[in-house]
């Protein structure tokens, strides 16, 4: 019997529901792909039909928190922030909206945002990438960002990200130090992209 289109909706929805609630009552290395198909009333054949792996769909959970974070950025500006602040306001908002995720975000770091991303993975990870630097470029779009400031600020973010995720300091106020830190450096990269240092203020 086919599987109407409704229906294969409703199913992913289910499942990232459960995803969402298991990873977070468990934790992400406790829950496995038979406690999600048994949560979500599908056989475990099934999972693999909408996600490659537990992996992925930890990936997926991420990067609908960061599409939210990424409306939550837009209301929250006004117009009178320079660079750092604008960046500052974009990558906390998405921290905020992964703050529930934060015990298996080091699992999506590792799977679908580095380098050595699995296959599998890495196509979500690319999309999560191009998706937050779009949002860079065009704040940064009259500093005609070039591929090198482009790398180093990517570079940036997942080591803050790294950071955050295993920050125990209260409301993660150490993350937010580092992040002020890292983005003063890299805007102070971008009034020297003819290739000399930063110089320090």
């Amino acid at each position: 019997m086919k599987v109407s289109r409704e229906a294969k909706r409703a199913t992913r929805k289910r499942i990232v529901k459960v995803a969402q609630k298991l990873f977070v009552e468990r934790g992400f290395d406790a829950t496995t792909t038979r406690d999600l198909a048994t949560s979500a009333d599908i056989a475990k054949g099934t999972l693999f039909n909408y996600f490659e792996s537990k992996e992925a769909l930890a990936a997926t959970l991420v990067a609908d928190a960061l599409e939210l974070a990424r409306e939550d950025f837009r209301g929250r500006l006004r117009g009178e922030e320079d660079l750092q602040q604008q960046l500052f306001l974009h990558i906390s908002a998405g921290f905020r909206r992964l703050e529930p995720y934060r015990t298996f975000v080091g699992a999506v770091l590792e799977t679908a945002l580095s380098p050595f991303a699995k296959n599998g993975v890495s196509s979500l990870g690319d999309e999560l990438r191009i998706d937050h630097l779009e949002v860079v470029r065009e704040l940064t779009a009259e500093q005609s960002l070039d591929v090198v400031r482009l790398h180093l600020y990517w570079s940036l973010y997942l080591g803050v990200a790294a950071f955050w995720a295993a920050d125990e300091s209260p409301n993660q106020e150490d993350t937010l130090a580092v992040l002020d830190e890292s983005l003063r450096v890299f805007v102070l990269s971008l009034s020297d992209q003819g290739g000399n240092s930063p110089s320090r203020s």
